[in-house]
């Protein structure tokens, strides 16, 4: 691309997102749809009557750039303002809220007029700190538009900001016509919950507090602005809910950021054994690692009274933990504490924050959980550290990942041969060799996953992941009863673990109850409200199952949105296909059986007898006719 392509000059840029959008759409598909449309017509509309124009809306997002630092933030109100106005018939907890962030800076314009650079990255990182339906702003904006633009500002202090080198000093952008452009007071605790030290601070705090200095406290607030239970995405469950969050790591070493994530997945593990407690997934709470969130975010988007954040630092043999335990409601904290331990006294101290927020919440534990919450996997640290290495590339599943998580939980099993949870997650590693075709020999994969569950169960014989396992393992050898029993215990023994809950789920709808199926897997999804998508798959075929077509269709629908050239994208329109017909569309019908040969033409009659585990033949027989029918080849 030559220079004359590109120009470098200075622009408003507003970026938008949807709230809570893959709830939305997880709860009611065609409205929320409806709801995007209505209010991407809003922001055009608003844009374009103000000297901007729209660069991007893809998904759920809006990207737009402004002449006038006045027009972007005029256009943002207008955007608010219509949006709430023309909400007010629809129930809080199903409206589509939009955060905005604006920001003047300078960016690359192509000839096609896409723009790129920090200006761009600012405005994203602004919106991010946005309430929904607000508004935030950079000091930049807030400087051009004094005295333009008919609301006030209130000074949200300098924010470190992911990926940009220097804090941004931000501005909430408060709805009132007087005052305009005056600074609301230069504090707002209330709105704030605590921010990272930048990198200097981050090594002051180090050398003086770990090397032996003077003893110094959270950086947190004193408190937070309450969460509104109008405001929450889901009725607030008949128990004490809580969520999570992913602990900061503070040391100058990133590769320690495994240690961080390591004691947050151990304590929310604990805490899923309580059937006395709500909590929320790993993998919905770790949707907000690096992001400068607010706990009224968290609280209302995820649906929970309580939430935990807390921060890592270690240096040498020496960690220090800072956790505190908010009441969103009230905005209270509960506790905030700061330990200061050697790396030996790790497993101790997870289990003293555990019990402290069992404490706080006033949970009574049965004796069962007490000794699941404190039974200690391993008494190593380093097959501890090895364990949590692994699990980072356990998560992002793919073949490479896979095959390095899979040399880590080995290095782990060598470290301490009785780590159960090392053998267990070794054995998943096999199963996904299955599921994805990664490995040489799928049937020796399957014996080797067999194997690898069945030592773990005997080193420990309370590992949920274990019996979620071997539930799918008797599911693929059609033991349907088996299957279920298994999905139970696992359940039993974790009740607030989503993976397992939507695991039971499919061996349900497998053995011929898909709307046992349907609850568990709703329950599933709102254990972990930014669930995979794969939960949609199992969902739409249940809801088919139970002659539920079009509650199928957006399952399916939404799937297809999510995953749109995954393995399984066949599958999802095969099911279109079914949905469709069952609905008298067979024109319909024949276009996704059409979508599901393009998405993998290897797909066919013979490949959709193989490999769907349904215990009731007739059925699959009567779908299959159907399919063929519709164009499906043998």
């Amino acid at each position: 691309m030559s220079g004359a392509e590109l120009r470098q000059r200075l622009a408003a840029i507003l970026a938008a997102d949807a709230a809570g959008y893959s709830r939305l759409m997880g709860t009611d598909e065609r409205a929320t749809v409806t709801a995007l449309d209505t209010a991407r017509s809003v922001f055009r509309q608003q844009i374009e009557s103000h000297q901007g124009r729209v660069i991007d809306m893809a998904g759920d997002s809006v990207l737009a750039v402004f002449e006038t630092a006045a027009g972007a933030v005029t256009a943002a109100l207008g955007v608010q303002q219509e949006l709430e106005s023309s909400s007010g018939t629809v129930p809080k907890a199903r409206r589509m809220r939009f955060r905005i962030g604006v920001h003047l800076g300078d960016v690359i314009e192509k000839t096609d007029g896409t723009v790129y650079g920090d200006g761009v990255n600012i405005a994203a990182r602004l919106q991010g700190l946005a309430d929904p339906g607000g508004i935030t702003v950079s000091e930049s904006i807030r400087s051009a538009v004094r005295g333009k633009v008919g609301t006030r500002f209130e000074d949200m202090g300098e924010q470190t900001v992911k990926n940009i080198a220097d804090p941004v000093r931000a501005y909430r952008v408060v709805l009132a016509s007087e005052a305009a452009g005056q600074i609301a007071g230069q504090k707002t605790t209330a709105r704030t919950a605590w921010r990272r030290p930048g990198p200097i601070a981050a090594v002051a705090v180090i050398l003086v507090a770990l090397i032996g200095g003077v003893a110094l406290g959270p950086r947190w607030a004193s408190d937070v602005a309450p969460a509104s239970v109008e405001n929450m995405a889901f009725p607030l469950p008949g128990k004490p809910s809580i969520a999570i969050l992913p602990f900061d790591n503070l040391s100058r070493d990133a590769d320690q950021d495994h240690l961080a994530d390591g004691i947050t997945e151990n304590i929310i593990t604990a805490l899923s054994h309580a059937s006395g407690l709500f909590v929320i997934a790993r993998n919905s709470t770790f949707a907000y690692k690096g992001k400068p969130v607010k706990v009224q975010k968290v609280a209302a988007d995820l649906s929970v009274r309580y939430v935990l954040e807390g921060s890592v630092q270690t240096s040498g043999d020496a960690v220090r933990i800072h956790a505190q335990l908010i009441d969103a409601l009230s905005g209270n904290h509960l506790w905030a504490e700061r330990y200061d331990r050697k790396m030996t006294d790790l497993f101790a101290l997870q289990d003293e924050i555990t019990e402290r927020i069992v404490t706080a919440m006033q949970i009574k534990l049965t004796d069962g959980e007490q000794m699941r919450i404190r039974r200690r996997q391993t008494r190593s640290v380093e097959a501890w550290n090895l364990l949590g290495e692994g699990t980072e590339h356990f998560y992002r599943r793919t073949k490479a990942d896979n095959a390095r998580a899979r040399e880590l939980f080995n290095e782990a099993i060598k470290v301490d041969p009785g780590y159960g949870l090392a053998y267990a997650l070794l054995a998943w590693t096999y199963w996904f060799e299955v599921q994805h075709g990664w490995g040489d020999s799928r049937d020796e994969s399957f014996k080797r996953a067999a194997q690898l569950a069945e030592k773990a169960r005997t080193l420990n014989d309370e590992l949920p992941d274990v019996y979620a396992l071997q539930g799918a393992l008797h599911l693929v050898q059609r033991q349907y009863e088996a299957a279920i029993a298994s999905g139970e215990k696992a359940v039993a023994l974790s009740p607030n673990h989503a993976t397992a809950t939507a695991l039971l789920a499919v061996f349900l709808h497998n053995a011929g109850r898909p709307k046992q199926a349907i609850r568990n897997m709703k329950k599933a999804m709102r254990l972990s409200p930014y669930y995979p998508a794969w939960y949609l798959e199992v969902l739409g075929f249940a809801y088919i199952d139970t002659d539920q077509p079009d509650k199928a269709l957006v399952a399916f629908a939404s799937f297809v949105e999510r995953e749109a050239s995954s393995a399984h994208t066949a599958h999802a329109h095969i099911g279109r296909a079914l949905a469709y017909h069952a609905l008298g569309r067979d024109d319909a019908a024949r276009t996704a059986v059409k979508d599901a040969v393009d998405s993998d033409p290897k797909t066919s009659a013979t490949t959709f007898r193989r490999y769907n585990l349904s215990k009731d033949v007739d059925r699959r027989e009567r779908g299959l006719a159907i399919l063929r029918g519709l164009g499906l080849p043998d």
